[in-house]
């Protein structure tokens, strides 16, 4: 009943977000055709970017930023969006309803320009390249502004890394309110979870799968890390620099997991990797394998946008599934 009350709880809670941010008054928070405003300017990711007014003519590029804009009310400043990992979050299922998806991955170039966007929201480095898109300095010749998720790229992401990006877009998009409130929000949803964790003098070793079959892919650094962390757990790859590192089965085998976080996106199924992991004669002597406890993470609310609070819930109880009976 308590896993009930909380799920519902989180649904409340993320439904109240997009309720206040859609309901914002518009004398002060809309984006205003007419008024003159001092430009915003942001220094992200090696880009100052001066933004006269509010972008009317967005597109979002990955699934955790697209759930911000959304998550702060934005779907009708969109033109575009794309590339989901896994469902959109459910309480922003009708506001997703009214943005075109351009593309299932990366639109290309040619599609940026015929919905005439003049700003692109990316949550990976790899938005922003020849091979996707474009890179941020051929759209700005084009007169895009652009936009990269700093805590999906940076190493080592905080809490405090995400608001600022939240903070970031709402300033971008002339609607501080929003992402205050929004960010209010977040924190006492993330409060009330972390008060039920036990308190342990021994976290579980945790391993967290990526995919891989000759190698293991895994997160070291990034936002995973910090999840895995507030969820009461270690993070056995922890040590390694970066944010993400393939790693050696046997270095897998050796620092033995308690636990396995499973990554789940894509086209491989989070239960085809699960039978993996118990077929494979290395990664099956792991305490984890043995034990069959597996954790599977959806790679949408493990990412750096607004569904923290979800994402440590699903590792809270799979870590210490008594604490919450």
């Amino acid at each position: 009943m308590k896993m009930n009350r909380l799920w519902l709880l989180l649904l409340f809670s993320a439904a109240f977000i997009l309720s206040a941010c859609s309901n914002e008054e518009a004398g002060t928070e809309a984006v205003k055709d007419e008024e003159k405003l001092e430009p915003i300017v942001i220094n992200n990711e090696g880009f100052v970017i001066e933004y006269d007014a509010a972008p009317k003519r967005a597109v979002s590029l990955n699934q955790h930023v697209t759930e911000i804009m959304l998550a702060l009310g934005l779907e009708d400043s969109m033109v575009g969006t794309a590339y989901l990992d896994n469902e959109i979050y459910e309480p922003l299922q009708e506001a997703y309803q009214k943005v075109p998806v351009l593309a299932e991955q990366y639109p290309s170039k040619e599609e940026i320009i015929a919905v005439e966007a003049d700003f692109l929201y990316g949550g990976w480095a790899s938005a922003f390249n020849e091979k996707s898109i474009a890179t941020r300095e051929e759209l700005k010749k084009l007169g895009i502004d652009s936009y990269l998720q700093s805590s999906s790229v940076q190493v080592g992401p905080t809490l405090e890394d995400i608001y600022k990006d939240i903070n970031n877009i709402a300033k971008i998009f002339r609607i501080e309110e929003r992402g205050q409130s929004l960010i209010k929000q977040m924190d006492d949803d993330i409060e009330k979870i972390v008060s039920q964790l036990p308190e342990v003098t021994e976290p579980l070793d945790v391993l967290v799968f990526d995919s891989g079959e000759t190698e293991v892919f895994t997160a070291t650094q990034n936002f995973m890390n910090t999840l895995v962390t507030m969820a009461g757990g270690h993070n056995v790859f922890a040590d390694v620099e970066g944010n993400w590192a393939t790693v050696s089965k046997e270095d897998a085998v050796e620092r033995q997991p308690d636990v396995i976080v499973v990554i789940d996106y894509g086209t491989t199924t989070a239960e085809q990797k699960i039978e993996f992991l118990k077929t494979d004669p290395a990664l099956s002597q792991t305490p984890a394998v043995q034990n069959e406890h597996f954790v599977i993470l959806p790679l949408s609310a493990a990412s750096e946008g607004v569904r923290v609070a979800e994402a440590l819930d699903i590792l809270a109880r799979g870590f210490y599934p008594e604490a919450f009976e």
